[in-house]
């Protein structure tokens, strides 16, 4: 009797073990947007937005490669085949008209063609739709703060080890056990925040941008967007992530002595994790729950 005691309660903690297990491996997030040291292109598109800007980029790029390679080949034709030496007797003539009118047509037909591609994804950022998630988000130097418009719920977002923290703008052992703590590496100091936007996936996201002493902006590259915060000035940008994982950000409008220490963190997550965050944020908990550590689990007795 007492041995099936012991082994229904080493069952049951082994089952809760596996359970915790998965449950961690479900709800971990991988870090997807952010810098890498020595790499080259964009980050990975998170939003259908970003991907169009990054296909656009592409196109355009293929397109003035092309009449880079043009205009070299033909100065260098130019070059060897009317130089004093190959062409001593030069022709005196002023007007070539089927030649103006190409170099006048030809780079029109270009132009209208990169602007059909362009000006739809112009207009699509340009027009604010209606959000499912509605945010503030308000440049301090050197802090975002953050309100939640529909929900009440505002909180203030500080780098890791910014000197509001009690940090230096430094990675100390300190600084490294924070981000530890937090969720982090190391290798996130300098773009991950004390607390972070979350938000659910799939789910059109609107925030509103401005600004309380100078000019900052709200950039992250992953999602395809940027906003310059205006004092005094209300603008919007919108995106819907389309993948579950954590982006960073940052101010990209030079602000003052800190500019450099001024992150973005966004975390994208499931809706019902969205709302479990949301719950807490109300109550004043803004840490989200699937970064915690599981609790450790009690073994059963064996008496």
């Amino acid at each position: 009797m007492r041995l099936s005691t012991v082994m229904t309660g080493m069952s049951a903690a082994l089952t809760a073990t596996l359970a915790a297990g998965m449950a961690l491996g479900q709800q971990a997030l991988e870090i997807i947007g952010q810098p890498v040291d020595g790499a080259m292109g964009f980050q990975p598109a998170a939003t259908p937005g970003a991907r169009d800007l990054q296909w656009l980029d592409h196109m355009i790029l293929y397109i003035i490669t092309a009449i880079v390679i043009f205009v070299t080949a033909l100065l260098i034709y130019v070059v060897i085949r009317y130089n004093a030496k190959s062409n001593p007797t030069p022709a005196r003539f002023t007007h070539n008209s089927p030649l103006e009118v190409a170099w006048t047509v030809i780079p029109i037909v270009i132009l209208v063609f990169i602007g059909a591609f362009s000006l739809p994804v112009l207009f699509r950022d340009q027009e604010i739709p209606v959000g499912d998630v509605t945010i503030k988000a308000t440049g301090h130097q050197w802090y975002w703060a953050y309100e939640y418009v529909d929900e009440g719920v505002a909180f203030d977002s500080y780098m890791i080890g910014s000197p509001s923290l009690g940090g230096n703008n430094m990675l100390t052992p300190e600084v490294e056990a924070d981000l530890v703590a937090a969720g982090y590496t190391k290798e996130q100091f300098l773009l991950a925040t004390d607390t972070a936007v979350v938000v659910p996936v799939g789910k059109t996201i609107v925030v509103q941008v401005t600004a309380s002493n100078v000019i900052h902006s709200w950039k992250i590259p992953a999602f395809g967007v940027m906003q310059d915060a205006v004092p005094g000035r209300l603008a919007a940008l919108h995106f819907t992530a389309e993948k579950e994982g954590i982006y960073f950000g940052q101010c990209s409008e030079l602000c003052g002595q800190m500019h450099a220490y001024m992150p973005i963190t966004v975390k994208v997550v499931s809706e019902a994790a969205y709302a479990q965050w949301l719950e807490g944020a109300k109550n004043g908990e803004y840490q989200l729950s699937m970064t915690d550590t599981p609790a450790p689990v009690q073994v059963a007795s064996s008496d």
